[in-house]
């Protein structure tokens, strides 16, 4: 999603891709072919390259230290990265920096006993049930397991414990939607904020991106991109940065997640503004000026494609754009595998469930969940 601007900015992309029909390597004629946890691979990969950036923030910190060593330009470098791979590093700092936070301990890793110990005492300090949470790793609802009982907290504790997953323990936040607010920054401290958006999750997946969130008052708007942009500048976060933010029923709002790269919550910006948040990734690892993430409409709606259950694809094209010439359909080039993300479409309008109504009907359309 980042070649066609770097093809108009006439930027040359080269991709460090674990497979020749990785989908990044489907399009970028320039590929390396290796894996981002080695670090011989991503050394070799980064010589002739003027920025180094990820699609992803499990790239090992000794990784970027050493390209850093190097005098490779990492972007974002591997201290602010540190803050979206550790989940307990960057509670610690955004607690520090007065950013909201839901209340959260880390179990003591020491043994089974000692981390029940430390998870059963905040249980009655917040109340069951509670959440755990792998510190590292956890990615679309992986790594996240509501505890209802001492005995599933037990199975989990062990469970992690045996793997060598270090835990946190969160309060079960009575949210009542979730929200990203994404920003982007470049190295000199120019930043641009993106419309806040409302993430539809299910199974811990996002399913549909409404932008701008409706119903956020102005107030909540510019407070969640405030707590955006402290993130970026304190982190000394540099390309898009995006901010994930739990909103109670009295409109409070705490971080749950930080991603340091484009994010599927600013997907619907590729047609929907007008600097999509990969021109604005791109640009801003460049240290380029940034674009204008002004929206294009007063809604934009992305409904993602999970998973596939039609054999051919094209027949579906046929329907969904015949019956809607204004959808934007994209396709990931992915493997297919049940609730992976493989493509999303995107709709923008002036009423929001007029919009809802069409991209979530193309989407279940390319999928087979139905067809009419």
């Amino acid at each position: 999603m980042m070649q066609p601007p770097a093809v108009a900015l006439g930027v040359r992309l080269r991709v460090l891709a674990a497979r020749a029909d990785d989908c990044a390597a489907q399009v970028i004629p320039d590929v390396v072919l290796g894996s981002h946890d080695d670090p011989d691979a991503v050394v070799a990969f980064a010589r002739g390259c003027d920025v180094v950036t990820f699609d992803h923030e499990h790239v090992p910190t000794a990784v970027l230290e050493r390209l850093i060593e190097q005098g490779v330009a990492v972007h974002p470098g591997a201290d602010a990265l540190l803050h979206a791979q550790d989940k307990a590093v960057m509670r610690e700092q955004l607690g520090a920096l007065g950013v909201p936070v839901p209340r959260w301990t880390r179990l003591d890793a020491a043994s089974v006993d000692a981390a029940m110990h430390t998870a059963a005492q905040f249980a009655r300090e917040t109340g069951w049930p509670f959440i755990l949470k792998a510190i590292r790793g956890g990615y679309d609802g992986k790594g996240v397991w509501r505890i209802e009982t001492p005995q599933q907290l037990r199975e989990v504790v062990e469970t992690a414990h045996e793997r060598g997953v270090e835990l946190i323990a969160e309060v079960l936040v009575p949210f009542v939607r979730e929200l990203s607010a994404q920003v982007a920054r470049s190295p000199h401290g120019q930043a641009v904020a993106y419309p806040v958006v409302e993430t539809v999750q299910r199974d811990g997946v996002c399913r549909e991106v409404y932008a701008p969130a409706p119903g956020l008052g102005a107030d909540r708007s510019a407070q969640a991109q405030r707590i955006a942009l402290t993130v970026a500048r304190e982190l000394d976060v540099t390309g898009m940065l995006a901010v994930e933010l739990f909103q109670t029923a009295d409109g409070a709002l705490s971080v749950n997640e930080l991603a340091m790269r484009p994010h599927n919550s600013g997907h619907w910006s590729i047609d929907g503004a007008v600097t999509s948040q990969f021109e604005n990734h791109l640009r801003a690892v460049l240290d380029l000026p940034l674009g204008a993430p002004t929206p294009h409409a007063p809604v934009a709606v992305m409904a993602n494609v999970l998973g596939l259950d039609l054999p051919d694809v094209y027949p579906a094209y046929l329907h969904c754009m015949a019956r809607d010439p204004g959808l934007k359909i994209h396709m990931y080039g992915k493997a297919v595998k049940p609730g992976r993300k493989i493509g999303h479409v995107t709709v923008l309008g002036d009423n929001l469930g007029d919009c809802v109504e069409r991209a979530t009907h193309a989407a279940a359309y390319l999928r087979g969940e139905i067809d009419e």
